[in-house]
């Protein structure tokens, strides 16, 4: 028997593949000419001085996705800015999938910050550190969402993992179909030390850049007939959760390259952490 869900996603999405084209799949939100696209649609980059950042949106809302982006970071003093690269919908019980990277002085490492919101309440932060410096190269990073599990990923390494966890009463977002966002902005008040490392305007602006934008994902369309295709390969992330290595090596990054973990912080959670601290 078909649940109402069920019938829902059959009927509001269809499947595609995206092989990364900025001009066709993204959209310049703002920033006054200082986000670009280049190279005949290969290369985006996104701008930040003193008078503002810069962002982009996706053409398309998804409900379910495997998105790869390749970012290369601010190189240098980045201290007090903030890049930004997530899935959200919209509204005060939106949810939202959060990879967001926070700069710092020459030679200190960047934190990665990750976060789930759903239906409105996020509160689920993990950092790390990478093991590599993202501002030399190009790297990817994805995002895989299905209705069993979200996972993040740091080129093709999982390091974290959010199950969907409903049947023990902890929400999880499946309903609400969401754009992808990257931004790149001003946030010395509290990005780097807490506030305490000021952002180096001498060395604006700071630049950002993005290639090789690749999605396998449901798209948001009242008129489409089906998420689905006869391709079982194509759509097999449909159903993708972590295997033995990458349960290993979920764990080798969180035992090595984890700074902060919610579920370990007992001054924020005084009366006892979230359930799906121990069901995760």
């Amino acid at each position: 028997m078909m649940t109402t869900f069920t019938v829902f996603f059959m009927l509001s999405f269809f499947m595609v593949a995206f092989a990364g084209n900025f001009n066709q799949d993204f959209d310049i939100t703002w920033g006054d000419g200082r986000a670009k696209i280049l190279e005949n649609g290969q290369l985006l980059t996104l701008s930040l001085d003193r008078a503002s950042g810069s962002g982009f949106r996706s053409k398309y809302q998804y409900l379910f996705g495997k998105i790869d982006l390749k970012i290369k970071l601010v190189p240098g003093n980045s201290a007090g800015t903030v890049t930004t690269y997530y899935l959200s919908s919209i509204g005060s019980s939106h949810d939202e999938i959060d990879f967001e990277f926070l700069g710092n002085l020459s030679g200190d490492p960047y934190i990665l910050h990750t976060n789930v919101f759903t239906q409105g309440k996020g509160d689920k932060v993990q950092q790390f550190y990478l093991w590599f410096d993202p501002s030399k190269d190009f790297h990817t990073y994805s995002i895989l969402w299905n209705p069993h599990s979200i996972i993040f990923s740091v080129d093709g390494t999982p390091i974290r993992q959010f199950k969907n966890l409903e049947a023990s009463g902890i929400p999880y977002p499946k309903e609400q179909p969401m754009w992808i966002y990257s931004s790149l902005w001003n946030a010395d008040d509290w990005a780097t030390r807490g506030g305490l490392v000021k952002t180096d305007w001498t060395k604006a602006p700071f630049i950002a850049s993005y290639r090789n934008f690749n999605a396998q994902a449901c798209v948001w369309s009242s008129t489409s007939s089906s998420c689905s295709s006869n391709n079982s390969t194509a759509n097999s992330w449909l159903s993708e959760s972590l295997d033995t290595t990458g349960q290993s090596r979920i764990k080798w990054v969180q035992n090595n390259y984890m700074i902060y973990n919610y579920c370990t912080d007992i001054k924020r959670f005084p009366q006892g952490f979230p359930p799906e601290c121990s069901l995760n």
